[in-house]
């Protein structure tokens, strides 16, 4: 008994304890939306969406931190159903940091696997209704699920906050997501 009471300690998740909030970002996420939108080329825009994109992978704490980027890592090596289990432990973790239901969607939308790709970024767009990364994201994941529409608007919700997106091309006339009746 002693040994199974030790081992499952031991074997308690990092996470046992609670994820702390996530900091409230939003002002200093509305100051660089500004100067994104103010940026003259897209050469004086990416250093602003490098901040942005330095606020969201910013985890609550170091086990969420480590989550991430083990995750990120995971991904990045083609691991997809190791990195879907590591996502998966991050929004357990923490269910109101959009970041991870953002990795973990675009994790989804590289295997294909859009539906669910989409439940994610819809949470992730309710916890930051601004994030760039995931208004695009679920752009795509519309767009891949043949939504046009709806994925013109998402993409424009992107484009309003950082018209520097490279997937702005995607609204040209002719593009895919280009005015209605000028799509391919």
């Amino acid at each position: 008994m002693k040994f199974l009471v030790i081992f499952s300690l031991l074997s308690a998740p990092v996470w046992a304890e609670s994820c702390p909030p996530t900091p409230d970002s939003s002002a200093e996420l509305s100051a660089l939306i500004d100067q994104i939108r103010e940026a003259k080329d897209e050469r004086a825009a990416k250093p602003i969406s490098d901040q942005m994109w330095e606020i969201w992978l910013d985890a609550p704490d170091d086990a969420a931190q480590d989550l991430l980027d083990n995750g990120l890592r995971q991904r990045n090596n083609f691991d997809f159903v190791g990195a879907l289990g590591t996502f998966d432990r991050l929004t357990e973790y923490c269910p109101a940091y959009a970041e991870g239901y953002n990795q973990r969607a675009f994790t989804h939308f590289m295997v294909e696997d859009y539906s669910n790709a989409l439940n994610d970024l819809d949470i992730a767009l309710d916890l930051s209704p601004d994030h760039v990364g995931v208004q695009s994201g679920r752009a795509l994941t519309l767009m891949n699920m043949g939504l046009l529409d709806e994925a013109r608007t998402q993409m424009q919700a992107a484009l309003d906050n950082n018209p520097w997106l490279s997937e702005r091309a995607l609204m040209e006339n002719g593009a895919l997501l280009g005015p209605k009746g000028e799509d391919i």
